[in-house]
Protein backbone atom coordinates (compact mmCIF):
# COMPACT_ATOMS: atom_id res chain seq x y z
CA UNK A 1 0.00 0.00 0.00
CA UNK A 2 1.27 3.41 -1.06
CA UNK A 3 1.24 6.00 2.15
CA UNK A 4 0.51 9.29 1.62
CA UNK A 5 2.93 11.74 -0.05
CA UNK A 6 3.21 14.77 2.19
CA UNK A 7 5.35 17.65 0.96
CA UNK A 8 4.57 20.30 3.42
CA UNK A 9 8.09 21.64 4.55
CA UNK A 10 8.22 22.79 0.50
CA UNK A 11 6.22 25.36 -0.67
CA UNK A 12 2.46 25.18 -2.63
CA UNK A 13 4.61 26.36 -6.23
CA UNK A 14 6.85 23.52 -5.74
CA UNK A 15 9.64 23.84 -8.73
CA UNK A 16 11.45 20.46 -8.85
CA UNK A 17 14.36 18.96 -11.11
CA UNK A 18 14.75 14.83 -11.61
CA UNK A 19 17.76 14.35 -13.01
CA UNK A 20 17.81 10.51 -14.76
CA UNK A 21 14.08 10.77 -15.45
CA UNK A 22 13.17 8.04 -18.06
CA UNK A 23 14.78 5.39 -15.14
CA UNK A 24 12.45 3.34 -13.19
CA UNK A 25 12.83 5.55 -10.42
CA UNK A 26 13.50 8.73 -11.87
CA UNK A 27 10.30 8.50 -13.78
CA UNK A 28 8.50 7.54 -10.74
CA UNK A 29 9.75 10.73 -8.93
CA UNK A 30 7.98 12.43 -11.72
CA UNK A 31 4.96 10.96 -11.46
CA UNK A 32 4.61 11.31 -8.43
CA UNK A 33 5.24 15.32 -7.91
CA UNK A 34 2.93 15.96 -10.62
CA UNK A 35 0.22 13.88 -9.30
CA UNK A 36 0.83 15.80 -5.91
CA UNK A 37 -0.52 18.95 -7.38
CA UNK A 38 -1.21 20.71 -10.61
CA UNK A 39 0.56 23.56 -8.67
CA UNK A 40 4.03 21.68 -9.14
CA UNK A 41 6.78 22.53 -12.05
CA UNK A 42 8.53 19.43 -12.80
CA UNK A 43 11.60 19.15 -14.66
CA UNK A 44 12.79 16.01 -16.34
CA UNK A 45 16.44 15.62 -17.53
CA UNK A 46 17.81 12.18 -19.13
CA UNK A 47 19.78 10.99 -21.98
CA UNK A 48 16.71 11.82 -24.51
CA UNK A 49 15.45 14.77 -23.47
CA UNK A 50 16.22 18.36 -24.68
CA UNK A 51 18.28 19.80 -23.29
CA UNK A 52 20.09 16.59 -23.03
CA UNK A 53 22.45 15.33 -19.78
CA UNK A 54 24.94 12.70 -20.19
CA UNK A 55 27.49 11.62 -17.87
CA UNK A 56 29.27 10.21 -20.04
CA UNK A 57 29.91 13.88 -21.19
CA UNK A 58 30.61 16.85 -19.00
CA UNK A 59 29.69 19.36 -21.39
CA UNK A 60 26.09 18.19 -21.22
CA UNK A 61 25.97 18.22 -17.55
CA UNK A 62 26.76 22.61 -17.68
CA UNK A 63 25.06 23.34 -20.44
CA UNK A 64 21.92 21.44 -19.17
CA UNK A 65 22.64 23.69 -15.68
CA UNK A 66 22.76 26.73 -18.36
CA UNK A 67 19.72 26.22 -19.94
CA UNK A 68 17.93 24.99 -16.41
CA UNK A 69 18.57 28.19 -14.79
CA UNK A 70 15.72 30.04 -16.42
CA UNK A 71 13.77 27.84 -15.22
CA UNK A 72 14.52 27.82 -11.21
CA UNK A 73 15.87 28.60 -8.29
CA UNK A 74 14.46 25.04 -7.69
CA UNK A 75 13.38 23.90 -4.42
CA UNK A 76 14.02 20.44 -5.08
CA UNK A 77 16.66 18.39 -7.37
CA UNK A 78 17.04 14.93 -7.40
CA UNK A 79 19.40 12.74 -9.29
CA UNK A 80 18.08 9.38 -9.65
CA UNK A 81 20.84 7.76 -11.93
CA UNK A 82 22.73 5.04 -11.64
CA UNK A 83 24.54 1.45 -12.90
CA UNK A 84 24.65 -1.91 -11.56
CA UNK A 85 24.82 -3.99 -14.17
CA UNK A 86 24.31 -3.86 -18.28
CA UNK A 87 24.79 -6.02 -21.07
CA UNK A 88 28.26 -5.78 -21.01
CA UNK A 89 29.21 -5.63 -17.47
CA UNK A 90 27.66 -7.44 -13.81
CA UNK A 91 29.09 -6.74 -10.85
CA UNK A 92 32.16 -8.43 -9.48
CA UNK A 93 32.32 -11.35 -7.15
CA UNK A 94 36.55 -11.28 -6.67
CA UNK A 95 39.04 -9.51 -7.05
CA UNK A 96 39.79 -11.41 -10.34
CA UNK A 97 37.12 -10.34 -11.66
CA UNK A 98 38.02 -6.55 -11.73
CA UNK A 99 38.19 -4.79 -15.40
CA UNK A 100 39.59 -1.44 -16.02
CA UNK A 101 36.88 -0.79 -18.27
CA UNK A 102 33.93 -1.71 -15.94
CA UNK A 103 35.36 0.21 -13.34
CA UNK A 104 35.81 3.57 -14.96
CA UNK A 105 32.24 3.05 -16.43
CA UNK A 106 30.36 2.40 -12.94
CA UNK A 107 32.37 5.25 -11.58
CA UNK A 108 31.15 7.50 -14.51
CA UNK A 109 27.79 7.33 -14.20
CA UNK A 110 27.55 6.48 -9.89
CA UNK A 111 30.57 9.14 -8.91
CA UNK A 112 31.68 11.25 -11.27
CA UNK A 113 28.74 12.31 -13.05
CA UNK A 114 26.66 13.44 -9.63
CA UNK A 115 29.69 14.96 -8.80
CA UNK A 116 29.46 17.44 -11.60
CA UNK A 117 25.42 17.55 -11.22
CA UNK A 118 26.28 19.22 -7.51
CA UNK A 119 29.22 21.64 -8.89
CA UNK A 120 26.55 22.57 -12.00
CA UNK A 121 23.43 22.09 -10.18
CA UNK A 122 23.60 23.18 -6.73
CA UNK A 123 23.71 26.90 -7.57
CA UNK A 124 20.14 26.69 -9.17
CA UNK A 125 18.61 25.81 -5.72
CA UNK A 126 16.01 27.98 -3.74
CA UNK A 127 18.02 30.05 -1.24
CA UNK A 128 15.04 29.29 1.47
CA UNK A 129 14.10 25.97 0.62
CA UNK A 130 16.78 24.24 -1.31
CA UNK A 131 17.03 20.35 -1.35
CA UNK A 132 19.27 17.92 -3.66
CA UNK A 133 19.16 14.33 -2.75
CA UNK A 134 21.39 11.80 -4.52
CA UNK A 135 20.51 8.52 -4.48
CA UNK A 136 22.96 6.47 -2.88
CA UNK A 137 22.71 2.39 -2.06
CA UNK A 138 23.33 0.75 1.73
CA UNK A 139 26.06 -1.37 0.11
CA UNK A 140 27.98 1.62 -0.33
CA UNK A 141 28.42 2.30 3.36
CA UNK A 142 31.91 1.05 4.76
CA UNK A 143 30.94 0.47 7.80
CA UNK A 144 27.73 -1.86 7.03
CA UNK A 145 29.58 -4.07 4.53
CA UNK A 146 29.79 -7.91 5.34
CA UNK A 147 29.40 -9.92 2.42
CA UNK A 148 31.96 -8.31 0.02
CA UNK A 149 31.57 -8.68 -3.50
CA UNK A 150 30.08 -5.70 -6.47
CA UNK A 151 33.62 -4.26 -5.60
CA UNK A 152 32.87 -1.03 -8.40
CA UNK A 153 28.93 -0.75 -7.83
CA UNK A 154 30.15 -0.81 -3.31
CA UNK A 155 33.37 1.69 -4.24
CA UNK A 156 31.02 3.93 -6.47
CA UNK A 157 28.30 4.71 -4.26
CA UNK A 158 31.21 5.06 -1.37
CA UNK A 159 32.90 7.67 -3.50
CA UNK A 160 29.39 9.27 -3.86
CA UNK A 161 28.82 9.61 -0.17
CA UNK A 162 32.12 11.03 0.92
CA UNK A 163 31.35 13.79 -2.23
CA UNK A 164 27.99 14.69 -0.69
CA UNK A 165 29.78 14.76 2.84
CA UNK A 166 32.23 16.91 1.50
CA UNK A 167 29.67 19.37 -0.27
CA UNK A 168 27.23 19.71 2.25
CA UNK A 169 29.80 20.92 4.40
CA UNK A 170 31.14 23.66 2.04
CA UNK A 171 27.28 24.57 1.20
CA UNK A 172 26.92 25.22 4.73
CA UNK A 173 29.00 28.10 4.54
CA UNK A 174 27.69 29.17 1.17
CA UNK A 175 24.03 28.36 0.98
CA UNK A 176 22.91 27.79 4.48
CA UNK A 177 19.62 26.98 4.17
CA UNK A 178 20.15 24.15 1.57
CA UNK A 179 19.86 20.17 2.57
CA UNK A 180 22.18 17.74 0.61
CA UNK A 181 21.52 14.30 1.11
CA UNK A 182 22.35 10.68 -0.05
CA UNK A 183 19.15 8.46 0.16
CA UNK A 184 18.99 4.78 -0.46
CA UNK A 185 15.81 3.44 -1.98
CA UNK A 186 15.59 0.37 -1.22
CA UNK A 187 15.44 -2.83 -3.50
CA UNK A 188 12.44 -1.51 -6.47
CA UNK A 189 11.16 -3.34 -9.42
CA UNK A 190 13.46 -1.79 -11.67
CA UNK A 191 15.99 -3.17 -14.66
CA UNK A 192 18.76 -2.56 -12.22
CA UNK A 193 17.29 -5.07 -9.36
CA UNK A 194 15.83 -7.32 -11.87
CA UNK A 195 18.49 -9.93 -12.34
CA UNK A 196 19.23 -10.34 -8.75
CA UNK A 197 17.96 -12.60 -6.35
CA UNK A 198 15.34 -10.63 -4.33
CA UNK A 199 14.75 -8.36 -7.31
CA UNK A 200 11.04 -10.28 -7.93
CA UNK A 201 10.22 -9.21 -4.08
CA UNK A 202 11.46 -5.89 -4.55
CA UNK A 203 8.79 -2.87 -3.82
CA UNK A 204 6.85 -0.75 -6.64
CA UNK A 205 8.39 2.26 -7.85
CA UNK A 206 5.52 4.69 -6.77
CA UNK A 207 5.41 3.22 -3.53
CA UNK A 208 9.49 3.83 -3.04
CA UNK A 209 9.74 7.30 -4.61
CA UNK A 210 6.64 8.27 -2.03
CA UNK A 211 8.42 6.56 1.38
CA UNK A 212 11.62 9.12 0.25
CA UNK A 213 9.76 12.11 -0.77
CA UNK A 214 8.29 11.73 2.71
CA UNK A 215 11.93 11.17 4.34
CA UNK A 216 13.21 14.12 1.99
CA UNK A 217 10.08 16.54 3.21
CA UNK A 218 11.33 16.36 6.71
CA UNK A 219 14.73 17.25 5.79
CA UNK A 220 15.99 20.30 7.40
CA UNK A 221 19.72 22.39 6.80
CA UNK A 222 20.63 20.36 10.11
CA UNK A 223 20.01 17.10 8.74
CA UNK A 224 22.47 18.26 5.34
CA UNK A 225 25.20 15.78 4.44
CA UNK A 226 23.88 12.74 6.03
CA UNK A 227 22.69 9.67 4.40
CA UNK A 228 19.46 7.96 5.33
CA UNK A 229 17.28 4.79 3.95
CA UNK A 230 13.88 5.28 2.98
CA UNK A 231 12.34 4.64 5.79
CA UNK A 232 14.13 7.53 7.33
CA UNK A 233 17.22 5.48 9.24
CA UNK A 234 20.39 7.06 8.98
CA UNK A 235 23.04 4.65 7.46
CA UNK A 236 26.40 4.56 8.82
CA UNK A 237 29.11 5.40 6.13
Amino acid sequence: MISALNLDSFPAQLRALVIGASGGIGAAFVRALRNASTQYHVEELHRHSVPLIDFSDEQTIQRAAQHLAAHGPFHLIINATGILHSNDLMPEKKLSDLQYDQLKTVFEINTFGPALVMRHFAPLLDSQRGVMVMLSAKVGSIEDNRLGGWYSYRASKAALNMLVKTAAIELKRSQKNTVLLALHPGTVQTGLSQPFRGGSAARQADEAVVDMLNVINQKMPEQSGNFYTYGDEQLPW
